[in-house]
């Protein structure tokens, strides 16, 4: 945790164009310049992938289904996961965190996707959600106060959605309205990720309706705040261990330093940070895909008919050679939106597709990998099926589907207009 704060390099060499090669003669020299692969790892990167790899299976991995089967997050998994630094990887290290970048991130999220798909969105929306939110909105003030929590032993939840606000966010219907230098806060969240482990929750709340979404602002709450209920808890076909709430606010009162961010400005905030939660939620789906496959693959290997391992029949191999292809188109896609995300380029079409191709996915090879185990795959005692479950969020949350190909679309189209 804070051991891989202190084990971690400044991360100089995250760039494409490391070792010495200038920028400007990486774009302007494109197809002569030197360039990473966009998986390629730094040394740093790596120390967080090989950490994040071994705590997964030798920690995480023996509680997953019972996690599964309760519906619950053990909050040894949660402590744990701050003691080893996967709740802070981009704070930085004088508020408590790694201090990495977000590729970093990244790079954990799938590990740990890779043996517990809930296990990793907490740590997800903790990283690319909240510890972004203070670390490029917050004041000096609030970073020393919630981003040090945020990076050492409190999760955090991300309130936008609303029950009739879901895709089209920004038509929410809470409200925030000024009592003397307060702020109260009214009105109703669901579909809250990690809101039953959190003890800080930014909130997304419209002060002035006549602006429409340009009214929107975020607050930070916390937990034991009495305008502030946790409720209903959703008993969900997947990520089960992963709580998803609703979170109510009745004349819920803050202060005035709790406004996160500039007043009206809360859209922009959300716009931006969703954008690349997107990347996020892909290295989560493509975590899960490598976890179903490795898991089929295993016991194709050892299940032996007509005298032979089932992996040894080409038309197997033929099967699952295509679903390694696509695990890595996948992983490309979401590893290069990481990147261009770190480096200041334009990201948003790039992230829409990693979300939406590593999604897509995931649902086909972890079902593939039930079809691949026979009868056996149909049954809980094998994980199979978790991962089937798991794999049907992603096309839903953080953006559907549709809006993604609604993002991509509205691009494309963009370059076609006539002059």
């Amino acid at each position: 945790g804070r051991r891989l704060a202190r084990a971690a390099a400044p991360q100089a060499a995250a760039q494409p164009w490391a070792a010495g090669l200038p920028r400007q003669q990486h774009r302007a020299c494109a197809s002569e310049a030197p360039r990473w692969a966009s998986t390629a790892m730094t040394a740093d990167e790596e120390l967080i992938r090989d950490s994040a790899r071994t705590w997964a299976n030798d920690f995480l991995k023996p509680l997953v289904q019972e996690m599964d089967k309760a519906g619950a997050m053990k909050p040894e998994v949660v402590a744990s996961m701050f003691e080893n630094g996967f709740m802070g990887i981009e704070a930085p290290p004088e508020y408590g965190g790694v201090g990495l970048g977000f590729t970093a991130a990244c790079m954990a999220v799938e590990e740990i996707a890779v043996v517990d798909p809930a296990v990793a969105v907490l740590m997800d929306i903790q990283n690319t959600l909240l510890v972004t939110s203070f670390n490029r909105y917050g004041t000096k003030e609030q970073k020393e106060n919630y981003l040090q929590r945020l990076a050492t032993d409190t999760a955090g939840s991300f309130c936008l959605s609303e029950p009739g606000s879901g895709s089209d966010a920004f038509a929410l219907k809470t409200a925030a309205r000024r009592d003397g230098d307060d702020w109260i806060i009214d009105g109703n969240k669901c579909w809250i990720s990690n809101a039953k482990e959190a003890g800080l929750f930014v909130v997304f709340a419209n002060a002035d309706f006549s602006k429409a979404h340009k009214g929107i602002s975020a607050f930070v709450v916390e937990r034991d705040n009495p305008g502030l209920t946790v409720g209903k808890k959703e008993d969900k076909l997947g990520i089960r261990a992963s709580s998803t709430c609703e979170v109510n606010f009745d004349n819920c009162r803050v202060p005035p330093g709790a406004m996160l961010g500039d007043l009206g400005q809360g859209y922009k905030m959300a716009i931006s940070l969703l954008n690349e939660g997107r990347i996020g939620i892909g290295a989560q789906m493509v975590g899960l895909a490598r976890g179903s496959f490795d898991y089929a693959l295993e016991y194709m290997c050892t299940r032996k008919q007509f005298g032979r391992p089932v992996a040894d029949f080409q038309g197997m191999q033929f099967q699952y050679a295509r679903a390694a292809m696509e695990i890595e188109a996948a992983r490309v896609l979401v590893y290069n939106a990481a990147r261009l995300k770190e480096t200041g380029q334009p990201f948003v079409v790039e992230a829409a597709m990693a979300k939406l191709k590593a999604s897509e996915v995931a649902q086909m090879v972890s079902s593939q990998a039930i079809d691949w185990l026979g009868g056996v795959g149909f049954t809980k005692e094998f994980v199979a099926e978790k991962y089937y479950r798991d794999s049907k969020i992603g096309t839903i949350y953080e953006g559907t589907s549709n809006i993604q190909l609604q993002t991509i679309g509205k691009s494309i189209r963009s370059k076609y207009d006539t002059k």
